[in-house]
């Protein structure tokens, strides 16, 4: 029997021998196979076009509508796909997580932006999310944008994290009526106090950075030893101090009365407003500024910080990696101390408060993230209501700088010490076991006898 082609073999050819191209052409060929089967499954019949593949495959019907509907199904579940592609195509934009969103003293708009290592080009990224950068920072930026972008950036793979800025504040300081006492207890391993202090230098080669509310620089105790770095609150280089907490610090550093350094030099790196508070984006823009500037031998004294932070933890580690040792406070809220930025960082000589008997200050934090403990009730120092003024105050913000201090002693007979060579010559050369209600933190004590 001679081969005579059926009226729709043309077009079966024609979709055989002509490739179809455009989403068109595969949606008429699939909607033409789709009619061939459904008319067999209406009728009983092999349409034409069925037919005529089974002559032409030499099929038996069955077999040749079973490899049609197959090339239909497998056609069908291309154009699913393709149509579902295009809709993956057109989804919301990934998100990523905000870290402390909305927390208290949370800043509407504003972020710190950290890049993973190796990124460069901050400027040119932030700009893809419509963000304003505010102040470029040594592991990433400040930007002003929305939440959402915000959100989108923190998604962005050259992005390590996203935290939203916050306000931080001091813990009021109390004063107090009492002797002086704090300087002869660090230069001695046991109760009672002898009246007097002895230390092995003057630390007159050695320079500390005060990272607080600026410092008088005209105050009688720095001899004309303490000069301005940069004033993150009001952008300029006048790192003087409106608030009193800095000077203070800066007294019990390296006054030469009330000093355990008693010739270094100060910076005082402003980051703190005349109330006493300041966002983390200036603390943190401050320590970018002394890894940049610092003059080694250098310490850092940060008597601050707050809730937790993963931006200012990583500004102070590459600082203290860049070779500056931190001496920071542990906090005045009597709760785990590894819950405060910077406190918890690890590289850091983090410091908790005791009272003249040798007692855990009942504000000082505690726990494992504390290194050691040094005086921080009733410390006299200077302060800023005239060149002269002096006042007490108590906090581990007082007990920090006593450490910063004797790092400066320390530093300044060893001069090329790295920060974890000095961590460890203050830890081990502390008094052990004197310390009451320690409350899971080191029983550890500064001494500087030891150096």
């Amino acid at each position: 029997m001679s081969y005579r082609p059926s009226r729709s073999t043309p077009r079966l050819r024609e979709c055989r021998n002509r490739p179809a191209t455009g989403l068109f052409s595969q949606l008429r060929a699939v909607v033409w196979g789709l009619r061939g089967v459904g008319y067999r499954a209406a009728t009983g019949r092999v349409p034409g076009a069925l037919s005529s593949l089974r002559n032409l495959l030499g099929m038996r019907t069955s077999a040749a509508h079973l490899a049609v509907k197959s090339l239909v199904v497998a056609g069908t579940a291309a154009i699913v796909a393709l149509f579902v592609g295009a809709g993956a195509a057109q989804a919301a934009p990934a998100e990523g997580a905000i870290a402390n969103a909305n927390a208290a003293g949370a800043i509407k708009d504003s972020y710190i932006v950290t890049l993973k290592d190796g990124v460069t080009g901050g400027r040119a990224l932030a700009a893809r999310f419509g963000a304003t950068v505010d102040t470029e920072l040594a592991t990433g930026f400040t930007a002003t944008l929305s939440e959402k972008a915000a959100k989108r950036l923190a998604a962005d793979p050259a992005v390590a994290g996203v935290e939203q800025d916050r306000q931080v504040a001091l813990t009021a300081a109390a004063t107090q009526a009492g002797a002086t006492w704090g300087l002869d207890r660090i230069d001695q391993p046991n109760l009672p106090l002898t009246g007097a202090y002895t230390y092995p230098n003057t630390a007159a080669n050695v320079t500390a950075y005060v990272v607080d509310t600026g410092v008088r620089l005209n105050h009688a105790e720095f001899a004309g030893r303490a000069t301005s770095g940069y004033d993150f609150i009001d952008k300029d280089a006048d790192a003087g101090d409106c608030q009193g907490h800095g000077t203070h610090v800066a007294g019990t550093v390296a006054g030469s009365t009330y000093g355990v350094a008693k010739a270094a030099k100060i910076v005082a790196v402003r980051v703190l407003n005349c109330q006493g508070s300041g966002s983390y984006s200036a603390i943190i823009a401050g320590v970018d500024w002394v890894t940049k500037n610092a003059k080694k031998p250098a310490v850092v004294n940060m008597s601050l910080g707050g809730t937790t932070s993963a931006a200012l933890d990583a500004a102070v580690k590459k600082s203290i990696a860049a070779g500056i040792t931190y001496a920071v406070a542990a906090g005045n809220e009597n709760k785990n101390a590894c819950t405060v930025s910077p406190a918890r960082t690890a590289e850091a000589i983090t410091v908790g408060a005791t009272d003249s008997a040798d007692r855990r200050a009942s504000f000082s934090n505690y726990g494992s993230c504390v290194d050691l403990f040094a005086p921080g009730v009733g410390i006299l120092s200077s302060t800023r209501n005239s060149t002269t003024s002096t006042g007490k105050m108590s906090g581990t913000s007082m007990a920090t700088p006593h450490v910063a201090g004797a790092i400066a002693v320390y530093l300044s007979g060893h001069p090329t010490a790295t920060p974890a060579q000095v961590r460890d010559a203050l830890v081990n050369g502390a008094t052990a076991g004197k310390v009451t209600d320690p409350k899971g933190s080191p029983n550890k004590l500064l001494n500087i006898t030891t150096f």
